[in-house]
């Protein structure tokens, strides 16, 4: 019956096995000893985590469905808007911007590193701008309301910030050299670490990873992103190694004196699907009609959250450099 065929491609795409269940039926088992078919091993992964997640709480009882009733709202709103849209601009912008690429790379194991060094740049690029600027903020923030951290987060987000993105990922990443297998298995891997470090605390109480912790992002880490916090707001932008937000100095340790305070500033219900999607659209707008002049009108789409006409900055840098001041005293 096609509802029923309907279900099963739904949770094949949920579930990430189409690569695998196009092994299996072919009987050639061989494939999965090459990147491809690594990759359709690696891909589950993340849903796998968010299942097992859900599944664990449950029988700790320790599952709150109020924790994920929006963000499985989001999740299954994003995914209607996928097939009415049905349009993959990852492959588009491969497709354009490959034949441009300044550098050269191949499939071999140094390759990989600078590829994911581009990756992880784009990330860091890409994500530090939706906290710098406002409308780009008003989609990122769908990912930041919640107000309970778990690993369904990583799914949770505004339907346009995916697709910009995408784009801005893949153009950057061929741009920059980036073979398309090995895009989209760094790809893979950054979605897996995405799902276990957005873990909940319920399952995974400090977060920390041991020695780890000098090398690579951990929940402990992300959740200090997801902090509102003063001290911790714009850190950590990084998806799996640190190494830009030690750079470009926006590195912050999970502090044992200031315990995380998950979401965002702005006053909201977490639990209202409405508020969670379109609230800061709706805030923007109502600052923008308000802003007297088309240069303050303007200056409250493109300038950082928290940024006033009337000179009275709440932005998170200030709001952050306030907080260490204050620890430096």
């Amino acid at each position: 019956m096609p509802f029923f065929r309907d279900i099963f491609n739904e949770l094949v795409i949920f579930f990430r096995v189409g690569g695998l269940l196009d092994v299996l039926q072919s009987g050639n088992y061989r494939a999965f000893l090459t990147i491809d078919g690594l990759l359709a091993i690696l891909s589950p992964l993340a849903p796998i985590i968010i299942i097992f997640e859900v599944l664990w709480l449950l029988a700790v009882n320790r599952f709150r469905k109020e924790s994920y009733k929006v963000p499985f709202l989001i999740i299954v709103v994003n995914r209607i808007l996928s097939r009415l849209i049905g349009v993959s601009v990852l492959l588009i912008c491969i497709g354009i911007f490959q034949k441009y690429a300044i550098i050269q790379t191949t499939l071999t194991w140094y390759w990989f590193i600078y590829g994911y060094l581009v990756y992880e740049l784009n990330n860091y690029i890409r994500h530090y701008l939706t906290h710098k600027i406002r409308f780009l903020w008003c989609f990122h923030s769908v990912h930041h309301s919640s107000e309970d951290l778990n690993s369904s987060i990583t799914l949770t987000t505004f339907f346009i910030e995916n697709i910009y993105t995408e784009i801005f990922a893949a153009t950057f990443c061929m741009l920059l050299g980036l073979q398309p297998i090995m895009f989209f298995a760094i790809m893979i891997i950054d979605s897996i670490w995405g799902a276990f470090v957005h873990i909940s605390e319920s399952s995974m109480k400090n977060g920390r990873l041991g020695f780890l912790e000098k090398f690579i992002l951990t929940p402990s880490h992300h959740r200090v992103h997801h902090g509102r916090n003063h001290l911790y707001m714009d850190t950590n932008f990084c998806s799996i190694i640190n190494i830009w937000d030690i750079i470009f100095r926006t590195y912050q340790k999970e502090d044992v004196e200031e315990p995380i305070d998950f979401g965002i500033t702005r006053e909201m219900d977490s639990n209202s699907f409405t508020d969670v999607y379109f609230g800061e659209l709706i805030d923007l707008w109502k600052d923008v009609v308000a802003a007297p002049g088309i240069k303050n009108k303007l200056a409250y789409i493109f300038m950082p959250p928290g940024w006033s006409h009337t000179g009275e900055y709440h932005t998170a840098s200030s709001l952050r450099n306030e907080a260490l001041n204050s620890k430096k005293k």
